[in-house]
């Protein structure tokens, strides 16, 4: 997908930190930490940052770096706004569903559809809470409608998940009735995202659907039935491996919620025909 959206501004993401970090020798550990805080969202990098603008270079003028930290104050609004679109949806919707002929744009969000009272009720299909960057109550969801000529063929939709070392985007091709078709990995940040980008990683989905993913806890990793047959092509990532699982569960909920159990989809703003 293009997630350009996924991070605020790149001075607030790369050039701040660099600027307060400048003349130290610790910007290997202190990359660390800050990766760590911005995964968590806006109030661990307003945290992160005050600890450094505390901490920073003597030649580095006070009210420089209070003006910085405003900037990302200010801010705040960018932090809910975390999309996941296709990175060539033209190519990636002839690829997912060769047939098709053309494809609509829809996009929505848990807020416009039904506020904390639906997120209560995702969180509990899903058998844990949202939480951090990816996972806010406004965050936008771009539903792909497949067509050949006027015949609705079935949807793609994808979602950002923390994984161990940075985002991960999982997109799913399904048919009318939610069944996957196509499990993609569009952006993986790991050594081992090679394996788990595979094709032969992914076929393992093909054929499930939310009924199957009732039975995989995502806070516990703990499986039955066809989940638990899927096998994990990269043990040294088994982080990832359960974040990629527990997407593909959230996925199937959100979609459930957003498609299978409304015959309207709540937003058409934006919509397109290939």
């Amino acid at each position: 997908m293009n997630c350009s959206r996924q991070y605020p501004s790149i001075p607030l993401k790369t050039a701040l930190p660099f600027l307060i970090s400048r003349g130290e020798h610790k910007l290997r550990k202190d990359s660390q930490v800050k990766i760590n805080a911005y995964a968590q969202g806006k109030d661990s990098m307003i945290s992160y940052f005050k600890q450094r603008i505390a901490t920073r270079p003597a030649w580095f003028p006070a009210i420089v770096a209070s003006a910085l930290l405003a900037i990302l104050l200010a801010g705040g609004a960018a932090w809910g706004a975390v999309g996941c679109d296709l990175n060539d949806p033209d190519r990636d919707v002839s690829r997912l569903f060769p047939e098709s002929t053309g494809y609509k744009t829809i996009y929505t969000s848990v807020q416009q559809r039904g506020g904390g009272k639906l997120l209560a009720e995702i969180e509990a299909k899903l058998g844990d809470n949202f939480h951090g960057l990816y996972e806010t109550i406004d965050n936008p969801y771009t539903i792909y409608e497949i067509y050949t000529n006027k015949k609705k063929l079935g949807y793609i939709h994808g979602v950002n998940q923390k994984g161990q070392f940075g985002g991960i985007q999982v997109f799913l091709a399904l048919d009318l009735d939610g069944r996957i078709k196509a499990f993609y990995i569009q952006k993986m940040t790991s050594q081992y995202a090679g394996k788990l980008r595979d094709p032969k990683f992914g076929r393992q989905f093909v054929g499930l659907d939310l009924g199957d993913f009732e039975h995989y806890d995502v806070v516990s990793g703990k499986a039955s039935g066809k989940i638990n047959e899927i096998g994990n092509p990269a043990p040294e990532a088994e982080a990832d491996f359960r974040a990629s699982l527990r997407a593909t569960k959230k996925n199937l909920i959100l979609m459930d919620t957003f498609v299978f159990t409304s015959q309207t989809p709540s937003s058409n703003r934006g919509a397109t025909q290939r």
